[in-house]
């Protein structure tokens, strides 16, 4: 794990090899900016209730999962001589119901956007998994960042499958770090105290 110069006036991107030990998971707060080569596996609603199907039948990973990322992302085909056309996260709540339990069983890291629930922040600080966010809304220039993409299982949910994408330093942020700290929490108290501050001085 190493990082990346930036210009003047701008904090050096922390470039993280996947898949991840948790030990350089470990080192990672979250705030923290980083760029992340390696592969990474999408899962959204459909393939997160077919993963929980068969670890519950089987009480592991299937896909050779343990110790990977998991990606809240639907890519679209090919396109503009890229492995996706598009790769732009979805909404993380739509997967906590799941996390717990998949974080428990070996996933150590997941990529998506917006703030998570409190249980998925225990779950991240009790298995020293991390929770980093993508920006949303930049589909086509995140898709830059997929050098390769493969069908790994259940393709008849067409973008919900699960598949294998090799990413090359893929931009995102730490929202929920191995210890627990939430960059959503953090920034929404200073955003309030800062707001009752103003406010005193009204």
């Amino acid at each position: 794990m190493g990082e990346t110069e930036r210009g003047p006036g701008f904090a050096a991107a922390i470039e993280v090899s996947l898949p991840a030990t948790r030990k350089a998971l470990a080192a990672l707060r979250a705030g923290d900016e980083v760029v992340l080569t390696g592969p990474v596996y999408t899962a959204r609603d459909s393939t997160h209730e077919r993963l929980l199907t068969e670890l519950h039948l089987s009480g592991e990973l299937p896909h050779g999962l343990a110790g990977q990322t998991l990606f809240y992302a639907g890519p679209t085909p090919p396109a503009a001589g890229r492995p996706a056309g598009a790769l732009g996260p979805t909404t993380s709540k739509r997967m906590d119901r799941a996390t717990p339990a998949l974080l428990r069983a070996g996933i150590v890291a997941t990529i998506g956007k917006g703030p998570r629930s409190e249980e998925v922040r225990r779950a991240c600080a009790d298995n020293g998994a991390v929770y980093f966010a993508a920006v949303g809304g930049a589909a086509a220039l995140l898709a830059t960042h997929v050098t390769d993409a493969e069908m790994v299982a259940y393709p008849e949910l067409g973008a919900e499958a699960l598949m294998r994408l090799e990413l090359d330093r893929f931009p995102a942020f730490v929202a929920i770090d191995a210890c627990g700290e939430n960059l959503y929490l953090t920034v929404a108290l200073e955003w309030r105290g800062a707001a009752d501050a103003d406010g005193g001085d009204a």
